[in-house]
């Protein structure tokens, strides 16, 4: 039986000597086990209003912190640490409060950069628990976002999601921009070796597939959606077969057995996925607008964040335009035909409805719908009017089952089917009668 020694590729799998202990690893809980900060956690239930943005973080309170964000906070305030160095946004990213996450992105005044008493940035404690939704908005809404600060150990975000086997944290920061051939300080391994040392095969199977496809094109305006491979298992599934082909096909039928696979590569699946993903898909089209179609994600490449983007450019040359991510450049777009047909898709009401109904102005626009806090008493925002027409045809009755000959065998009728039936029977007279007792007794009264 082959193992992972036989592999080239998988390497030498789990490494057993002493050069890795368990807590050199770093791939225990969110804080690490190598991790000496102090619990400061209290048990007991807070009744006031949280009174400063440390607070209201810590207690996941998202409409203090709103109130506190209106009434103005200081640089201090801001950035105020506890005993292990941690500011509030960093609180809220490693207990995985969302909506504290995505209120703090408007205050100019969080260093998303800064490191605690362990070295870990807020962009590290994401990536190392998992947390693919906040670590997707710290990258796309935070701006300044750097990926390649270090811990001590020379650790980035890349590696430290490696290590713990977050595979979609590993994707969202390949396709950031992060530096997959970045080494730790202290052995010199890249994000391979420590993948491939730590025994996470999956997560190496996507960084493989990942440099097979280092671009999404389906997010961009010149992605066709056709399976090229179609035609081809078209044209052999047409073919005419021989007695012998025909019989091979068969025993294989009848004598393979059924086991669940993975999808293959370039196989229906993925064109599935990657045709209802694309920018051009109508499940995409009518639920945001990209702002860079003419620049898909790619590994390697860093892209700008939407704050970046509206500081260099207006909103509406954003709109009207691309962004190149690779030099921050803007460029009149000219509408093509798969463009049209996107606007087309969108277009649910008219211009002027839909100017009123976007947020007013900034990066309030380009939040994702299932980011945005709305009223669902009262939504705002694009309505679509739907349409329901009759059909002209009648519906189509049931056809009465044919009674069957009285030279064919019929099934037989079981006595408690029979004695079932007749209490049925039964129970809608009995309902007949009194309605139309009730029927009787309305006529009375109204003639007397």
């Amino acid at each position: 039986m082959a193992t992972a020694n036989d592999d080239p590729d998988l390497g030498e799998g789990p490494s057993n000597d002493s050069e890795i202990l368990l807590d050199d690893s770093d791939s225990g809980s969110v804080l690490s086990d190598d991790s000496v900060l102090p619990e400061y956690e209290s048990d007991d239930k807070h009744k006031d209003p949280a009174k400063t943005l440390y607070d209201a973080c810590a207690r996941n309170d998202p409409t203090s912190l709103r109130r506190i964000m209106e009434r103005g906070v200081t640089k201090e305030e801001a950035m105020e640490l506890d005993i292990n160095g941690r500011s509030g946004v960093m609180l809220a990213v490693s207990k995985g409060f969302i909506d504290i996450v995505t209120l703090l992105h408007t205050c100019p005044l969080i260093d998303i950069n800064h490191q605690d008493n362990d070295g870990n940035t807020a962009l590290m404690i994401a990536a190392q628990a998992g947390f693919i939704t906040i670590l997707n908005y710290i990258l796309n809404y935070y701006s300044g976002v750097d990926t390649e600060i270090r811990d001590p150990r020379g650790f980035t975000a890349l590696i430290k999601a490696g290590l713990q086997g977050r595979e979609e944290c590993v994707s969202a920061l390949l396709l950031h921009g992060a530096d997959m051939n970045a080494m730790d300080l202290v052995q010199g391994r890249s994000l391979k070796d420590w993948v491939l040392r730590t025994g996470r095969f999956e997560t190496m199977n996507r960084l493989r597939r990942l440099q097979a496809r280092p671009i999404a094109e389906q997010f961009c305006e010149s992605y066709i959606p056709e399976w090229p491979e179609l035609k081809q298992l078209v044209v052999k599934a047409a073919a005419t077969k021989t007695a012998s082909q025909k019989l091979r096909q068969r025993l294989k039928d009848s004598l393979s057995f059924n086991f669940p696979q993975d999808p293959q590569d370039n196989g229906v699946m993925d064109h599935m996925v990657r045709m209802t993903t694309g920018i051009h898909s109508p499940m995409i089209a009518t639920g945001c607008r990209p702002l860079c179609p003419t620049s898909p994600p790619e590994i390697g490449k860093r892209r700008f964040a939407v704050p970046e983007l509206l500081e260099k450019h207006s909103s509406k040359e954003l709109e009207e335009s691309t962004v190149s991510h690779s030099n921050g450049s803007i460029t009149s777009a000219s509408p093509t035909v798969a463009s049209a047909t996107s606007v087309s898709l969108t277009s649910c009401c008219q211009e002027s409805e839909r100017r009123e109904s976007m947020p007013s102005g900034g990066m309030g626009g380009f939040i994702p719908r299932s980011m945005a806090h709305r009223n669902s008493i009262f939504p705002s925002g694009c309505i679509p009017k739907i349409e329901v027409t009759k059909s002209g045809e009648p519906t189509p009755k049931k056809e009465k089952k044919k009674k069957r000959q009285k030279g064919y065998l019929e099934p037989p009728v079981w006595k408690y089917k029979e004695a079932k039936e007749e209490k049925k029977r039964e129970k809608k007279q009995k309902e007949k009668e009194k309605e139309q007792e009730k029927k009787n007794k309305g006529s009375k009264r109204s003639s007397s």
